[in-house]
């Protein structure tokens, strides 16, 4: 908080609060009927009050040097964390281009290769429905995985042992282990 602002708080509210003397006298002398005393009380409560107003203003001007202060703090933090943007951007741009540059001679290739238990499922799958075939690329490789979408009706599930076999369905019965 600003000096001014401080100050400006601090001494209105001390002003307002010092206005109630005079006009705690100004009642008890309108009581007794004391016209002198009431107008040197009202002269008191119209200083104070003055007073009150003039450090309301100094608190305003306080106030607004705060905002213009933190607007200045916020716009330097903004062009730091800009700059260090910009900083970051740029080095990942140069590791990139290096990187480039290094595997500019080497081809990178992903490759897939069918095993040979997926070749023989795909022509199983494809001499099953003739239309599967139609689906199938330049290398006699099924698009649709031979499954056209749709689940086969005479699949039967497998079950893996422990040690990674394939057991029969009927032998597994009733008994699920699952491990990850």
């Amino acid at each position: 908080m600003h000096t001014k602002t401080m100050e400006g708080l601090i001494g209105a509210r001390t002003n307002m609060e010092m206005i109630n003397t005079p006009f705690r006298v100004f009642k008890e002398a309108r009581l007794k009927g004391d016209t002198a005393m009431m107008e040197r009380a009202m002269g008191y409560m119209g200083d104070f009050h003055e007073d009150a107003y003039e450090y309301k203003e100094v608190a305003d001007e306080g106030m607004k040097e705060d905002v213009e202060e933190t607007r200045k703090i916020a716009e330097e933090q903004r062009e730091e964390m800009i700059k260090n943007r910009r900083e970051e951007r740029e080095e990942l741009q140069k590791k990139l281009e290096e990187e480039r540059k290094e595997n500019k001679g080497d081809k990178i290739v992903d490759t897939v290769e069918i095993s040979e238990d997926g070749k023989v499922l795909l022509k199983e799958s494809t001499a099953d429905d003739g239309d599967m075939k139609d689906s199938a690329d330049s290398d006699g490789v099924d698009l649709n995985n031979g499954t056209s979408g749709k689940p086969k009706a005479d699949l039967e599930p497998v079950f893996y042992s422990n040690a990674g076999t394939v057991e029969p369905s009927e032998d597994a019965g009733t008994k699920v282990s699952v491990s990850v």
